[in-house]
């Protein structure tokens, strides 16, 4: 293992860490959903600085820690995951800060609130006709679009002054 993936992988864990100890403390229920912010702020930083597949990973392990913790529910699997593949995959390709935030809320809201709906379904013995379809679209975008939020002001922030590039060369080396 060569020492960026060292890197990587200890980043990866920290930005697991920050994720599930953020949604002890920044957590809000909205309808049968608890809104957990901070992951979609990791989404984004595992995007900009690890890219997609850590990026699942993180999303994977914070959910499964706050799964076992007692503090999450299985609907951040989906939630989570698609949002991070989709909003890692676009800053892959484009580098761009704004499509990459517009990558995690799509991901999360709407792809990851329609994936929701058969884990309800199936493992959470929710009945078919108790949910719609679309029930976990609006509490999963209340979600990401604040940490959607939060994570544009903070690499924005880290971009203006440099560190944005002196981390990513880091990250590299």
């Amino acid at each position: 293992m060569n020492q960026s993936n060292v890197k990587k992988l200890a980043v990866a864990g920290l930005l697991c860490a920050l994720a599930v100890v953020g949604s002890m403390f920044i957590v809000f229920p909205v309808f049968g959903s608890k809104c957990a912010p901070v992951q979609h702020m990791v989404n984004i930083l595992c995007a900009v600085f690890l890219g997609p597949w850590y990026g699942v990973g993180v999303a994977f392990g914070a959910s499964l820690i706050r799964n076992l913790l007692g503090v999450g529910s299985l609907m951040a699997f989906p939630g989570s995951m698609c949002g991070a593949l989709l909003c890692g995959l676009v800053f892959w390709k484009t580098k761009n800060l704004t499509a990459t935030l517009v990558g995690e809320v799509f991901g999360t809201g709407i792809i990851g609130g329609l994936a929701a709906y058969p884990v309800a379904v199936l493992f959470m013995n929710v009945s078919a006709a108790a949910v719609a379809f679309y029930a976990y679209i609006i509490p999963f975008l209340i979600s990401t679009v604040a940490g959607s939020v939060l994570a544009g002001i903070l690499v924005a922030a880290l971009k203006r002054t440099g560190a944005l590039k002196t981390m990513g060369a880091a990250l590299e080396q």
